[in-house]
């Protein structure tokens, strides 16, 4: 073996340890970029329907007018437009559910509204 084909097989076996490497790094950073998707997409499902409930009480006619609950809905509404910045994240896993989910508001929404 010459001394140009030993450097060779040297940098090829660098490289071939490199691109593994890569590879587990890469599969290991898409693996907690979704799960950090799949929990944004839950924290917003769940801040969305704790928005929705605490507006359903303040309609109701004991509690209409309550400056607390009317404070409660409004820090609620910013709470989820603070999380809409994190849409590019939770979008990745929410495509596939959002059919569903879309599916049982429209269901739900009719029956609240009397």
């Amino acid at each position: 073996m010459s001394q140009l084909e030993i450097i060779l097989i040297t940098i090829l076996s660098i490289s071939i340890i490199a691109n593994i490497a890569v590879f587990v790094y890469a599969r290991a950073a898409i693996a907690r970029l979704l799960w950090v998707s799949e929990e944004l997409g839950d924290l917003k499902t769940m801040t969305d329907a704790f928005s929705q409930h605490v507006e359903a009480i303040y309609s109701m006619e004991m509690f209409y007018g309550d400056q607390t609950l009317e404070d409660l809905i409004e820090h609620a509404r910013s709470y989820d437009e603070q999380l809409k910045t994190f849409e590019f994240v939770y979008s990745l896993t929410e495509n596939e559910e959002t059919p569903v989910d879309d599916d049982e508001e429209a269901d739900s929404t009719p029956e609240e509204a009397p």
